[in-house]
């Protein structure tokens, strides 16, 4: 196909990157997304392996911490100004957000906050960030009509989001409060890709590492990627990719993807070169 003919971004919990990056540099080459955003890589920007994933043909952005949440983006081509690498309105120093711009579409890759337990002091954290986001992601729409948002969003919105409903009610992850939160996300224009196309019922993005949760398919579906209206009507697939999630030392999560048929908005190809660190 020409190059640019059409798009394919995808967005992964990894779990720790530096643990999974065999996993990560082999489904880059499988599957040749133009852009995977990557959550939960647990490494710090110095320790960071960009010449890897160079190596592999993306250009590496990324805002880490050691041991703990950090988000990156791979591109094929690369971002062109405006990054962010925090929330606005939320001081701290978790980094749980990165954005740019590729062409005319504007990414932002998030990580929200687990949540601990419902009634938690991690709970109303997770709460308040949301609302953050939400006016975050309201100006961001006003300003770049060709958005998308992805990443673990800790939150299955919907009853057929969860294998069991029942007992994950009032439970985090599938509390009221947080699905409420979605709700408002999608309030600002946003659209649930995967929601666009009929699915396979049961199908998650995550799945406990115990109980044999996998195997048995009892997960969630709380990885997403929203969508401006505009870039919403250019989608023609969304889907959960679950491979991964059987291979060996798997991350609990599974990669989601969405692809577009491209015509222009979309930066020229730049091959890879000095990692940008933020």
């Amino acid at each position: 196909r020409p190059y640019g003919s059409r798009m394919k971004l995808a967005s992964w919990n990894i779990n720790s990157l530096r643990a999974r990056l065999d996993h990560v540099t082999g489904w880059l080459h499988a599957n040749r997304p133009d852009l995977l955003a990557l959550q939960e890589t647990k490494v710090a920007d110095e320790e960071f392996p960009a010449r890897e994933l160079e190596n592999a043909g993306y250009n590496p952005l990324y805002s880490g911490q050691k041991g703990y949440n950090g988000v990156a983006i791979l591109s094929k081509r690369q971002a062109r100004g405006d990054i962010v690498t925090t929330l606005p309105g939320i001081d701290t120093p978790q980094r749980r957000v990165l954005a740019a711009n590729f062409g005319k579409l504007r990414l932002i890759n998030v990580y929200v906050p687990n949540g601990g337990s419902v009634g938690s002091e991690d709970y109303d954290y997770k709460l308040q960030w949301l609302r953050y986001l939400t006016d975050y992601l309201s100006a961001q729409l006003a300003k770049f009509p060709l958005l998308a948002v992805v990443g673990d969003l800790n939150i299955a919105p919907e009853e057929r989001d969860v294998h069991e409903p029942l007992l994950w009610e009032n439970r985090v992850l599938f509390s009221e409060p947080e699905r409420a939160a979605f709700g408002a996300l999608l309030e600002t224009g946003l659209v649930d890709a995967f929601r666009l196309f009929d699915q396979k019922p049961k199908t998650f993005s995550w799945w406990d590492y115990r109980f044999g949760a996998f195997g048995r398919n009892y997960g969630l579906r709380i990885d997403h990627i929203l969508l401006s209206r505009q870039l919403a009507e250019r989608c023609r697939r969304c889907y959960v990719d679950a491979e991964p999630r059987g291979w060996e030392r798997p991350s609990d999560h599974a990669p989601v993807v969405a692809e577009f048929p491209w015509r222009g908005g979309y930066n020229r190809r730049v091959p890879p070169r000095d990692s940008k660190r933020r």
